[in-house]
Protein backbone atom coordinates (compact mmCIF):
# COMPACT_ATOMS: atom_id res chain seq x y z
CA UNK A 1 0.00 0.00 0.00
CA UNK A 2 1.36 3.65 -0.97
CA UNK A 3 1.02 5.55 1.78
CA UNK A 4 1.61 8.78 0.72
CA UNK A 5 -0.39 8.23 -2.60
CA UNK A 6 -3.28 7.14 -0.42
CA UNK A 7 -3.16 10.56 2.06
CA UNK A 8 -2.00 12.60 -0.67
CA UNK A 9 -5.68 11.83 -2.42
CA UNK A 10 -7.25 12.00 0.81
CA UNK A 11 -6.25 15.64 0.99
CA UNK A 12 -7.32 16.28 -2.43
CA UNK A 13 -10.85 15.47 -1.71
CA UNK A 14 -10.85 17.52 1.37
CA UNK A 15 -9.52 20.67 0.30
CA UNK A 16 -11.69 20.02 -3.33
CA UNK A 17 -15.03 19.49 -1.23
CA UNK A 18 -13.62 22.48 1.25
CA UNK A 19 -13.71 24.78 -1.81
CA UNK A 20 -17.13 23.94 -3.60
CA UNK A 21 -20.39 25.26 -2.47
CA UNK A 22 -22.67 23.86 -0.06
CA UNK A 23 -25.04 22.86 -2.60
CA UNK A 24 -22.77 20.32 -4.06
CA UNK A 25 -22.10 18.78 -0.68
CA UNK A 26 -24.05 15.94 0.89
CA UNK A 27 -28.20 16.52 1.48
CA UNK A 28 -29.15 17.05 5.58
CA UNK A 29 -29.18 13.61 7.25
CA UNK A 30 -27.76 11.14 9.03
CA UNK A 31 -24.98 8.91 8.02
CA UNK A 32 -24.01 6.08 9.49
CA UNK A 33 -20.32 5.60 7.93
CA UNK A 34 -18.31 2.13 8.28
CA UNK A 35 -14.62 2.93 8.98
CA UNK A 36 -12.06 0.44 8.97
CA UNK A 37 -11.23 -1.94 11.53
CA UNK A 38 -7.14 -1.98 11.31
CA UNK A 39 -6.10 -1.71 7.54
CA UNK A 40 -6.66 1.82 6.56
CA UNK A 41 -6.97 0.90 3.07
CA UNK A 42 -10.21 -0.57 3.82
CA UNK A 43 -11.60 2.88 3.72
CA UNK A 44 -13.63 3.31 0.81
CA UNK A 45 -14.01 6.65 -1.41
CA UNK A 46 -17.25 6.59 -0.51
CA UNK A 47 -17.23 6.63 3.34
CA UNK A 48 -14.27 9.05 2.99
CA UNK A 49 -16.21 11.52 0.68
CA UNK A 50 -18.72 11.63 3.22
CA UNK A 51 -16.20 12.64 6.23
CA UNK A 52 -15.24 14.93 3.93
CA UNK A 53 -18.56 16.36 2.91
CA UNK A 54 -20.46 16.49 6.12
CA UNK A 55 -21.01 19.45 8.54
CA UNK A 56 -20.25 17.16 11.88
CA UNK A 57 -18.82 13.93 12.26
CA UNK A 58 -20.24 12.45 15.69
CA UNK A 59 -17.52 9.88 17.08
CA UNK A 60 -17.26 7.32 19.41
CA UNK A 61 -13.95 8.37 20.70
CA UNK A 62 -12.84 11.40 19.24
CA UNK A 63 -9.35 11.32 19.99
CA UNK A 64 -9.23 8.23 17.76
CA UNK A 65 -11.54 9.09 14.92
CA UNK A 66 -9.60 12.70 15.16
CA UNK A 67 -6.30 10.55 14.19
CA UNK A 68 -8.19 8.91 11.87
CA UNK A 69 -9.37 12.24 10.25
CA UNK A 70 -5.99 13.70 10.29
CA UNK A 71 -4.80 10.78 8.59
CA UNK A 72 -6.89 11.77 5.83
CA UNK A 73 -6.17 15.22 5.71
CA UNK A 74 -10.49 15.73 6.54
CA UNK A 75 -11.45 18.87 8.82
CA UNK A 76 -14.84 18.37 9.70
CA UNK A 77 -16.04 19.15 13.15
CA UNK A 78 -15.72 16.33 15.36
CA UNK A 79 -18.33 15.77 18.30
CA UNK A 80 -18.84 13.01 20.99
CA UNK A 81 -21.56 10.47 20.90
CA UNK A 82 -20.77 7.38 23.15
CA UNK A 83 -23.26 5.32 25.66
CA UNK A 84 -22.76 7.67 28.62
CA UNK A 85 -24.24 10.81 26.43
CA UNK A 86 -25.88 9.62 23.42
CA UNK A 87 -29.55 10.46 24.25
CA UNK A 88 -28.30 14.16 24.84
CA UNK A 89 -26.20 13.64 21.23
CA UNK A 90 -28.97 12.59 19.52
CA UNK A 91 -31.69 15.62 20.74
CA UNK A 92 -28.61 17.67 19.37
CA UNK A 93 -27.74 15.99 16.21
CA UNK A 94 -31.63 15.94 15.48
CA UNK A 95 -32.31 19.90 16.40
CA UNK A 96 -28.67 20.01 13.68
CA UNK A 97 -30.75 17.70 11.40
CA UNK A 98 -33.65 19.65 10.98
CA UNK A 99 -31.87 23.10 10.58
CA UNK A 100 -30.48 21.43 7.56
CA UNK A 101 -26.74 20.03 8.78
CA UNK A 102 -25.45 16.73 7.63
CA UNK A 103 -24.28 14.59 10.21
CA UNK A 104 -21.56 11.30 9.78
CA UNK A 105 -22.15 8.62 13.14
CA UNK A 106 -18.87 6.43 13.05
CA UNK A 107 -17.54 4.22 15.68
CA UNK A 108 -14.27 3.19 17.13
CA UNK A 109 -13.55 0.87 14.03
CA UNK A 110 -15.89 -0.67 11.53
CA UNK A 111 -19.41 -0.64 11.38
CA UNK A 112 -21.30 1.54 13.87
CA UNK A 113 -24.20 -0.14 15.83
CA UNK A 114 -22.44 -3.24 15.46
CA UNK A 115 -22.00 -3.68 19.40
CA UNK A 116 -21.33 -0.05 19.34
CA UNK A 117 -23.60 2.84 20.33
CA UNK A 118 -25.45 4.51 17.83
CA UNK A 119 -28.37 3.08 18.10
CA UNK A 120 -30.31 5.72 20.02
CA UNK A 121 -29.45 8.16 17.80
CA UNK A 122 -30.87 6.63 14.47
CA UNK A 123 -33.50 5.46 16.11
CA UNK A 124 -34.34 9.56 17.31
CA UNK A 125 -33.66 10.51 13.46
CA UNK A 126 -36.31 8.37 12.03
CA UNK A 127 -38.89 8.89 14.75
CA UNK A 128 -38.61 12.86 13.81
CA UNK A 129 -38.85 11.87 9.97
CA UNK A 130 -35.64 12.30 9.24
CA UNK A 131 -32.82 10.41 6.68
CA UNK A 132 -30.62 8.07 7.26
CA UNK A 133 -28.33 6.56 4.99
CA UNK A 134 -25.92 3.60 5.37
CA UNK A 135 -22.37 4.03 4.19
CA UNK A 136 -21.18 0.46 4.23
CA UNK A 137 -17.44 -0.97 4.51
CA UNK A 138 -15.71 -3.08 7.00
CA UNK A 139 -17.46 -5.35 10.10
CA UNK A 140 -15.56 -7.84 11.75
CA UNK A 141 -18.55 -10.47 12.51
CA UNK A 142 -18.87 -10.39 8.86
CA UNK A 143 -15.16 -10.05 7.89
CA UNK A 144 -14.29 -12.93 10.07
CA UNK A 145 -17.92 -15.61 9.09
CA UNK A 146 -16.60 -15.26 5.28
CA UNK A 147 -13.59 -17.05 5.52
CA UNK A 148 -14.56 -19.33 8.21
CA UNK A 149 -15.80 -21.94 6.48
CA UNK A 150 -18.77 -22.45 8.06
CA UNK A 151 -22.58 -22.36 7.09
CA UNK A 152 -23.21 -18.90 6.44
CA UNK A 153 -26.57 -19.01 5.00
CA UNK A 154 -28.01 -18.38 8.64
CA UNK A 155 -25.90 -16.92 11.65
CA UNK A 156 -26.51 -15.05 14.72
CA UNK A 157 -24.54 -12.39 15.71
CA UNK A 158 -24.03 -11.97 19.55
CA UNK A 159 -21.34 -9.47 20.20
CA UNK A 160 -19.84 -9.81 23.11
CA UNK A 161 -21.24 -11.56 25.90
CA UNK A 162 -22.19 -11.13 29.27
CA UNK A 163 -18.85 -10.38 31.85
CA UNK A 164 -19.87 -12.53 34.42
CA UNK A 165 -19.37 -16.27 34.28
CA UNK A 166 -22.73 -17.27 35.25
CA UNK A 167 -24.51 -15.16 33.43
CA UNK A 168 -22.18 -15.91 29.80
CA UNK A 169 -23.16 -19.35 30.99
CA UNK A 170 -26.88 -18.99 31.22
CA UNK A 171 -27.14 -17.40 27.63
CA UNK A 172 -24.68 -20.14 26.41
CA UNK A 173 -26.81 -22.26 27.31
CA UNK A 174 -29.48 -20.85 26.22
CA UNK A 175 -27.58 -20.91 22.23
CA UNK A 176 -26.67 -24.49 22.74
CA UNK A 177 -29.67 -25.92 20.47
CA UNK A 178 -29.52 -22.85 17.90
CA UNK A 179 -28.85 -23.76 14.23
CA UNK A 180 -27.40 -20.76 12.82
CA UNK A 181 -23.89 -20.25 13.12
CA UNK A 182 -22.85 -18.10 16.00
CA UNK A 183 -20.55 -15.21 15.93
CA UNK A 184 -18.90 -13.48 19.55
CA UNK A 185 -16.75 -10.55 19.80
CA UNK A 186 -14.21 -11.33 22.69
CA UNK A 187 -11.59 -9.34 24.36
CA UNK A 188 -8.19 -11.04 24.75
CA UNK A 189 -8.04 -10.81 28.61
CA UNK A 190 -11.24 -13.21 28.11
CA UNK A 191 -10.74 -15.11 25.39
CA UNK A 192 -9.42 -18.13 27.57
CA UNK A 193 -12.67 -18.28 29.95
CA UNK A 194 -15.18 -17.95 27.09
CA UNK A 195 -13.74 -20.91 25.03
CA UNK A 196 -13.58 -22.81 28.55
CA UNK A 197 -17.71 -21.85 28.52
CA UNK A 198 -18.47 -22.29 25.30
CA UNK A 199 -16.79 -25.93 25.09
CA UNK A 200 -18.98 -26.71 28.30
CA UNK A 201 -22.35 -25.32 27.15
CA UNK A 202 -21.75 -26.41 23.23
CA UNK A 203 -19.66 -29.41 23.43
CA UNK A 204 -15.68 -29.73 23.01
CA UNK A 205 -15.89 -31.26 19.36
CA UNK A 206 -18.35 -28.33 18.15
CA UNK A 207 -16.36 -26.60 15.12
CA UNK A 208 -15.26 -23.07 15.44
CA UNK A 209 -12.73 -20.00 13.98
CA UNK A 210 -10.82 -17.72 16.00
CA UNK A 211 -10.10 -14.63 14.20
CA UNK A 212 -7.65 -12.27 16.09
CA UNK A 213 -6.41 -8.93 14.66
CA UNK A 214 -8.62 -9.05 11.76
CA UNK A 215 -6.98 -7.62 8.50
CA UNK A 216 -4.71 -6.20 10.61
CA UNK A 217 -0.75 -7.14 10.09
CA UNK A 218 -0.73 -10.12 12.39
CA UNK A 219 -3.96 -11.38 11.15
CA UNK A 220 -3.91 -15.02 12.38
CA UNK A 221 -7.34 -17.94 12.39
CA UNK A 222 -7.21 -20.64 14.68
CA UNK A 223 -9.76 -23.28 13.08
CA UNK A 224 -10.61 -26.70 15.01
CA UNK A 225 -13.29 -27.50 17.22
CA UNK A 226 -13.90 -25.62 20.63
CA UNK A 227 -12.22 -27.96 22.41
CA UNK A 228 -8.96 -27.55 20.36
CA UNK A 229 -8.92 -23.78 20.44
CA UNK A 230 -7.30 -22.87 23.60
CA UNK A 231 -4.63 -24.88 23.04
CA UNK A 232 -3.60 -23.80 19.77
CA UNK A 233 -4.01 -20.30 21.21
CA UNK A 234 -1.38 -21.47 24.25
CA UNK A 235 0.67 -22.50 21.39
CA UNK A 236 1.24 -19.04 19.69
CA UNK A 237 3.62 -16.43 21.45
CA UNK A 238 1.39 -13.41 19.78
CA UNK A 239 -1.81 -14.88 20.96
CA UNK A 240 -1.97 -12.57 24.22
CA UNK A 241 -2.41 -9.41 22.29
CA UNK A 242 -5.50 -8.42 19.51
CA UNK A 243 -9.03 -8.13 19.48
CA UNK A 244 -11.04 -11.33 19.01
CA UNK A 245 -13.71 -12.59 16.96
CA UNK A 246 -15.02 -16.06 17.57
CA UNK A 247 -17.48 -18.23 14.90
CA UNK A 248 -19.00 -21.32 16.16
CA UNK A 249 -21.06 -23.91 14.18
CA UNK A 250 -24.62 -24.09 14.67
CA UNK A 251 -26.32 -27.33 16.34
CA UNK A 252 -27.39 -30.05 14.09
CA UNK A 253 -30.73 -29.31 13.10
CA UNK A 254 -33.24 -31.67 14.83
CA UNK A 255 -34.06 -34.67 12.57
CA UNK A 256 -38.16 -33.74 11.05
CA UNK A 257 -40.51 -36.51 10.64
CA UNK A 258 -41.29 -37.29 7.23
CA UNK A 259 -45.00 -36.91 5.78
CA UNK A 260 -45.60 -40.63 6.03
CA UNK A 261 -44.56 -40.96 9.78
CA UNK A 262 -47.30 -38.52 10.55
CA UNK A 263 -50.10 -39.57 8.85
CA UNK A 264 -49.26 -42.90 10.05
CA UNK A 265 -49.45 -42.12 13.95
CA UNK A 266 -52.76 -40.09 12.89
CA UNK A 267 -54.17 -42.90 11.28
CA UNK A 268 -53.65 -44.84 14.29
CA UNK A 269 -54.53 -41.67 16.89
CA UNK A 270 -57.61 -40.80 14.95
CA UNK A 271 -59.54 -44.02 15.74
CA UNK A 272 -59.94 -42.99 19.29
CA UNK A 273 -59.53 -39.08 19.97
CA UNK A 274 -60.65 -35.99 18.22
CA UNK A 275 -58.77 -34.17 15.34
CA UNK A 276 -57.57 -31.69 17.81
CA UNK A 277 -56.32 -33.92 20.41
CA UNK A 278 -54.81 -36.40 17.74
CA UNK A 279 -52.65 -33.70 16.34
CA UNK A 280 -51.45 -32.32 19.25
CA UNK A 281 -50.24 -35.34 20.33
CA UNK A 282 -48.85 -36.36 17.03
CA UNK A 283 -46.82 -33.36 17.07
CA UNK A 284 -45.33 -33.84 20.97
CA UNK A 285 -44.46 -37.39 19.57
CA UNK A 286 -42.95 -36.60 16.31
CA UNK A 287 -41.30 -32.63 16.83
CA UNK A 288 -43.75 -31.27 14.51
CA UNK A 289 -45.73 -27.89 14.59
CA UNK A 290 -48.88 -28.41 15.67
CA UNK A 291 -50.63 -26.68 13.02
CA UNK A 292 -48.93 -28.91 9.95
CA UNK A 293 -49.98 -32.07 11.77
CA UNK A 294 -53.08 -30.85 12.42
CA UNK A 295 -53.98 -29.98 8.69
CA UNK A 296 -52.81 -33.52 7.95
CA UNK A 297 -55.14 -35.13 10.23
CA UNK A 298 -58.47 -32.96 8.88
CA UNK A 299 -56.95 -34.35 5.54
CA UNK A 300 -57.52 -38.05 6.08
CA UNK A 301 -60.52 -37.47 8.43
CA UNK A 302 -62.08 -35.72 5.04
CA UNK A 303 -60.78 -38.82 3.08
CA UNK A 304 -62.43 -41.19 5.40
CA UNK A 305 -65.52 -39.37 5.49
CA UNK A 306 -65.39 -38.71 1.54
CA UNK A 307 -67.94 -41.64 -0.36
CA UNK A 308 -66.42 -44.09 -2.40
CA UNK A 309 -66.09 -43.82 -6.21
Amino acid sequence: MNTDNQLSNSTAVADDLTARPRSSRVTAGLYVVATPIGNMADMSDRARHTLAAVDIVAAEDTRRTGRMLTQLGIRTELISCHEHNEIQRAEQLVAQVILGKSVALVSDAGTPLMSDPGYRLVKAMRDAGLPVTPVPGSCAAIAALSVAGLPSDRFRFEGFLPAAQKARQTRLQELATAVDTLIFYVGVHKVDRVLADCAAAFGADRAAVLGRELTKLYETFYSGTLGELSGLLAADPGAGKGEFTLVIAGAAAPESATDTEIRRVLAVLLEDLPTAQAASLTARLLGVKKRAAYEVALSLKARANSPEE
